[in-house]
């Protein structure tokens, strides 16, 4: 059998991330918890990538959750749990902290830390035949504020409560109307609608992007943090940009922008 692991590539402006354990529906092993990190500054560093996206192996499942198999040996002691959930930690820190768009491109099942990670991530489109659920409560598990905030922000707190309080799988036309996922398409054009906007996002303005991502991201947290200089530096950034430049002589000449992130 294949071992589990993190397949990245790169495809014209996009990222690819891919969870390869197609065996346990895509259970994200504690090695690949680890090499996410790596793959995502990888497309950071890169300045023709501008658009990364997330998604399974196959077309059963995104992410079915963490490798519970590992957790007898990974999580069997509480200097192992505490390792553990700082390779997750810091995983999902790296998708959040990303500076360029993240999309979570989101087949079959999309479950517990699978969900965790699509939450991560800016856009979420899924097949119609995908799945949701954070089943903890069938497990024992304890889930950490951040994660709990992070669904919050997203479908608000009523439908955070049943979600955790139920456990139950969600089908995609319930996750649309809570506002878990952006859209949802059919099985075979899921990729092609993925692909289109990604080359849509990959002709605009980096510097805008990274601007409007932080100020949405302050526009969510804690309104004690809020720290709003590197959104207006951010801001300031694009005006003294040369793809500013490029933006105004594009709209004057009736043609496509040519954007280079600088």
């Amino acid at each position: 059998m294949t071992e589990p692991k993190m397949i990245s590539f790169k495809d014209g402006a996009t990222g690819w991330l891919v969870f390869s354990n197609p065996r346990r529906l895509n259970a994200v092993s504690y090695e690949m918890w680890q090499a996410i990190p790596e793959c995502i500054a990888d497309f950071v560093g890169d300045p023709d990538i501008r658009v990364i996206v997330l998604r399974g192996e196959g077309d059963k499942a995104f992410v079915s959750g963490a490798d519970i198999s590992q957790f007898e040996k990974k999580r069997g002691s509480k200097a192992a749990i505490a390792d553990y959930d700082q390779a997750t930690h810091r995983a999902n820190a790296a998708i959040l902290a990303c500076s360029k768009p993240t999309v979570a491109m989101i087949q079959g099942y999309c479950i517990g830390g699978g969900l965790g990670v699509a939450l991560c991530c800016d856009l979420r489109f899924a097949a119609r035949s995908a799945r949701f659920a954070i089943p903890a409560a069938r497990l024992g598990l304890g889930y950490k504020y951040d994660g709990v905030k992070r669904l919050v922000d997203v479908v608000g707190p009523a439908y955070a409560r049943e979600i955790f309080y139920t456990a139950r799988q969600f089908d995609a036309d319930e996750a649309m109307a809570m506002g878990l996922i952006n859209r949802t398409f059919e099985v075979a054009e899921l990729a092609k609608a993925v692909g289109e906007v990604c080359e849509r996002i990959g002709k605009n303005a980096p510097l805008t992007m990274r601007a409007a991502k932080l100020a949405i991201e302050a526009a969510v947290i804690d309104s004690g943090a809020k720290d709003r200089s590197a959104v207006e530096a951010a801001v300031n950034a694009c005006f003294a940009s040369e793809d500013y430049i490029e933006g105004r002589r594009a709209f004057v000449e009736k043609r496509a922008p040519q954007f280079k992130g600088v």
